[in-house]
């Protein structure tokens, strides 16, 4: 929402990739950080000679663990540590997929993130009822042909809103 001004999550889209009673894990996909891919790539000793890895940034996914690399991507379960999320959409942590991203290798689509979001039991959903979020039903567009910096306005669309007419008062009925 656009009340919420949390450094953090000031407007940010999340990414939910598991929800359960124990909380809530999610990736912010529209920070771009000032890191290329090429430049990660680099630093890991992994070699990618792609034109995606000079072209794409590592997006800031969240406060916690800022070191760990996630990949979200439709490229199925034929990398390490892969965690179906949907039928279409599986989360990497592992390092193997990083070589193979952007060439005919790797998925055909990725998103690229350092850290992650995580919520205890409960606190999500309390956010919620506070209306600090809105939420919508990912689609493949949002995630990976949407530019980064429009996704926050992107997400609000599927909703069939305009974001910037929402009020920033927000109450109970």
């Amino acid at each position: 929402m656009p009340t919420l001004i949390d450094s953090f999550f000031y407007h940010s889209v999340v990414y939910l990739c598991e929800h359960d009673e124990d909380g809530a894990m999610g990736l912010i996909i529209n920070r771009p950080t000032r890191i290329m891919m090429r430049e990660l790539l680099n630093h890991l000793q992994i070699t990618n000679n792609s034109e995606w890895a000079n072209n794409t940034a590592v997006l800031f996914g969240g406060p916690v663990q800022k070191d760990q690399g996630m990949v979200v991507h439709d490229g199925g379960e034929r990398w390490k540590n892969t965690l179906k999320i949907t039928d279409e959409t599986f989360l990497t942590t592992s390092s193997d997929i990083l070589e193979s991203l952007g060439t005919d290798k790797g998925p055909p689509n990725s998103i690229v993130t350092l850290g992650y979001a995580a919520w205890e039991a409960g606190q999500l959903e309390q956010e919620i009822a506070e209306n600090s979020w809105l939420t919508v039903a990912a689609t493949a567009e949002l995630l990976y042909q949407t530019r980064a910096e429009d996704r926050w306005h992107a997400a609000a669309k599927l909703l069939g809103i305009d974001i910037n007419l929402m009020s920033n008062t927000t109450g109970h009925a």
